[in-house]
């Protein structure tokens, strides 16, 4: 596919990547300590060992000198030998203490990976909680935040905890050793050193905003491609597949784009390297003969060239190339991080005032509509809905109609477009995650059932059940001889070794051994037989609180208080009865056996 390159594409791809909202540093530092952990243990030891490594940064320029001055210019080969063996001792002894850094550094970083990605998916899971179903594209974006940032925040953190230590000490020796040497070069090392650690600082901000757009851009290049590949068949059918090019396209070169202006800012830090080392390097060279005259050594000379070359320069240039790009990496990374990490209150404080407690299975929808998309039609609107506690409704409908969103809708992972939905009194954007898991219970066609012991699987949503309440759900839904077969409670079951119909089976048990007063089945017996069917129905119609139960066959629908039927048009309510008297679409749904049975129906079924 070829490059956008007209004006209107290319202003797309500049701003394809909106500036992310980012919390600020103190929750990307609260994240980072709690990744890091507390072993203050390991970092002390880390400390201790990098002493060690700055020891050659410190001898190196003193050694030297002395081995000039007293060995080699008052030809004493032997005592310039000697100075020079201290010097070969100390980088011995700083080599073998670097190498005892790295098992510290480990103990320090290497736990972070678990903890890092533990707190971004807890995060990610509250945010879906709390949108309620609703996808903002948070998922394609975690892909890289999990796969590449939070690598990025593990490898940086234990470089700088190692770069920046060794720098500190590097530049402390540097300027003490320079002192002591040659008090009167001091300030030619000294002040371009100031200046070029000031002009780092300055470039810092510039240096972290282009850094969080290329990270920004990244994330807004995976959400895209990851829309675009999911939509593709609809995307080639409507003939907009063009129009989804050019949106990718935008935002590759928006990453591409970002990525080119954090480069030419990286540029900029070549000049940090050359005013802090090579400017004092020059000055020291030109003012040698003057500071000679003036009683300074020549080996003092040599000792500080070899302080600049052998120990600053290779110092600042690791500052600038690897802490400084390292260090806005790692603080824009943990700032996405904690962004991701951070935890949404599923309920205001203004909300939690009006909450209230549920304290029935009574439903309220006033005035619900719901639709796939703004320019799709609805699959209901305007749907009124009253439901007392302890009723019992059926909700039909052909194939995708929308049975199973209004499931969702009813079980608040759905939030309606517009209307309101009441659950026990309390509207249901109002009632906090932890108290809608406790009041209500959406079973699916295809339940989830973990392997492990039985009973757990049983007891999930209500972990205080005990064995007498859990023997009598089993004898209500026909469960026992099942839970015989698979060897007791205690067995552990393999949940790829059960039929459709047991994980159903067991689901149901786990639904009525739970305190939710409203349960909501989505096909949840469609892999049962009538008689199970029935053996079900009679067992929640038993248990307090109020079902919904979406349903193909004709029996459930017979049997419930009131039906529901969508069928792409306003919702219609009534009996049994009444539907199949009033509305074709539902006795022809029903099918003529289900109409033959009216004179059967009870009750005004």
């Amino acid at each position: 596919m070829p490059l956008p390159t007209d004006r209107r594409t290319r202003n797309a791809a500049r701003n394809a990547s909106p500036p992310a909202d980012l919390p600020d540093g103190r929750a990307a530092a609260r994240l980072l300590r709690t990744a890091l952990g507390a072993d203050r243990g390991a970092l002390a030891r880390l400390l201790a060992w990098n002493l060690g490594s700055a020891l050659p940064a410190l001898v190196s320029g003193k050694a030297l000198a002395l081995a000039v001055d007293r060995g080699f210019l008052g030809h004493r080969p032997a005592q310039a030998a000697g100075w020079l063996a201290v010097f070969a001792v100390a980088a011995a002894v700083g080599a073998w203490s670097t190498r005892q850094t790295y098992p510290w550094l480990a103990r320090l970083v290497e736990p972070m990976r678990d903890r890092l990605l533990r707190e971004v998916v807890t995060g990610l899971l509250h945010r879906a909680v709390a949108a309620r179903g609703r996808s903002d594209g948070s998922a394609a974006v975690a892909v890289a935040q999990l796969t590449r940032q939070v690598e990025a925040v593990r490898d940086t953190t234990a470089g700088q905890l190692l770069l920046v230590s060794q720098f500190t000490l590097t530049v402390a020796a540097v300027v003490v050793g320079t002192g002591a040497l040659a008090p009167a070069a001091a300030v030619l090392v000294a002040v371009p050193l100031l200046l070029a650690l000031l002009l780092f600082a300055a470039l810092a901000p510039a240096t972290a905003r282009r850094q969080r757009e290329a990270f920004a851009s990244e994330e807004e290049l995976a959400r895209r491609f990851v829309e675009v590949v999911q939509g593709l068949r609809d995307l080639v059918a409507c003939g907009a597949d063009r129009d989804a090019e050019r949106e990718v396209l935008a935002a590759v070169e928006a990453n591409a784009a970002a990525t080119r202006a954090l480069a030419r800012v990286a540029a900029l830090r070549r000049l940090i390297v050359a005013l802090g080392a090579h400017l004092p390097l020059l000055l020291v060279v030109l003012a040698a003969p003057l500071l000679v005259r003036r009683g300074l050594s020549a080996g003092a000379v040599v000792g500080v060239l070899a302080y600049l070359t052998g120990t600053l320069e290779p110092a600042l240039r690791l500052l600038v190339q690897g802490v400084g790009a390292s260090w806005l990496r790692l603080a824009v990374a943990a700032e996405r991080l904690a962004a991701a990490a951070a935890r949404p209150e599923s309920v205001g404080p203004a909300d939690r005032a009006d909450s209230g407690t549920v304290k029935d299975g009574s439903v309220q929808l006033a005035a619900v509509g719901y639709a796939y998309g703004p320019a799709a039609e609805p699959v209901f609107a305007d749907l009124d809905l009253a439901l007392a506690d302890g009723e019992h409704l059926a909700v039909v409908g052909p194939s995708g109609i929308g049975k199973s969103t209004l499931a969702d809708v009813l079980a608040g992972i759905v939030p309606p477009d517009r209307g309101r939905v009441r659950l026990g009194g309390v509207p249901l954007a109002r009632i906090p995650a932890a108290e809608l898991a406790r009041v209500r219970v959406l079973l699916p066609q295809d339940p989830y059932v973990f392997g492990g012991p039985l009973g757990d699987n049983l007891r999930w949503l209500a972990p205080e059940a005990t064995e007498a309440e859990v023997t009598r759900a089993l004898a209500a839904l026909g469960a026992t001889a099942l839970v015989e077969r698979l060897g007791g409670p205690a067995a552990e079951i393999d949940p790829r070794a059960l039929s459709a119909g047991e994980r159903q089976l067991i689901a149901l048990v786990r639904a009525h051994l739970s305190p939710a007063r409203l349960v909501v089945l989505d096909e949840a017996t469609r892999h049962l037989d009538a008689a199970a069917e029935l053996r079900v129905e009679r067992a929640f119609r038993a248990r307090p609180g109020t079902v919904v139960a979406i349903t193909h066959r004709p029996g459930p629908a017979r049997r419930a208080d009131r039906v529901l039927y969508l069928d792409g048009s306003r919702p219609v309510i009534g009996t049994h009865r009444a539907l199949l008297a009033g509305v074709p679409g539902y006795r022809a749904l029903m099918g003529e056996e289900a109409y033959g049975a009216l004179p059967a129906a009870r009750d005004g079924r």
